[in-house]
C-alpha cells in the first residue's frame, strides 16, 4: 500500500480499556453515562455502547493487579464522548458533579467553538465530554 491508497475509515468508534474492578467500571459507564451492554462473553469482559460506538471493559487479572499503576508513565492522555449541543455538556457536568465524579477540568469554551469538560472514571482514566461543532450530531 503506498501513501496514496485510500483507507475507508469510518471513525474511531471502538475503544478497549483494562479496568481494576469491572463492576465499578460497568456501574460508571452504564449507570452514570447511560451506556447499554451489547455483549458480555464472560464475567471478565463486557462490551458497552452509546448506540454509535463500542467500549470494551476488560478486567485486569488478579495476578497482574499488584503491578498495575495507572497514571505512571501512561500513554493515553484521554478519550472523549461527543454530545449533540453545548447545553448537554453543561447537563452532563452537573450530573457528574452531583454523583461525586472527580472533575479534572471544569466546563470551558474553546476558541474553535467547542465546549467540554474532563472527568475520571473509577480507574482514573481521563474522559472528555465534548460538543465539537464539526462532528457533534453526525
Amino acid at each position: 500500500m503506498d501513501k496514496h491508497d485510500h483507507i475507508p475509515l469510518q471513525g474511531l468508534r471502538h475503544l478497549a480499556i483494562r479496568v481494576t474492578d469491572i463492576q465499578k467500571a460497568r456501574d460508571f459507564y452504564q449507570g452514570l453515562l447511560g451506556m447499554k451492554t451489547v455483549w458480555e462473553p464472560d464475567p471478565e469482559n463486557v462490551y458497552l455502547s452509546s448506540g454509535q460506538d463500542n467500549l470494551a471493559l476488560h478486567q485486569i487479572p488478579n495476578a497482574e493487579l499488584a503491578r498495575y499503576h495507572q497514571g505512571i508513565g501512561q500513554f493515553m492522555d484521554h478519550f472523549g464522548f461527543l454530545v449533540e449541543n453545548p447545553e448537554e455538556v453543561e447537563e452532563v457536568f452537573k450530573k457528574m458533579e452531583t454523583a461525586g465524579v472527580r472533575i479534572i477540568k471544569p466546563v470551558k469554551r474553546h476558541r474553535d467553538g467547542s465546549i467540554s469538560f474532563y472527568m475520571t472514571d473509577p480507574d482514573k482514566n481521563v474522559i472528555q465530554i465534548l460538543y465539537e461543532p464539526t462532528i457533534s450530531g453526525i
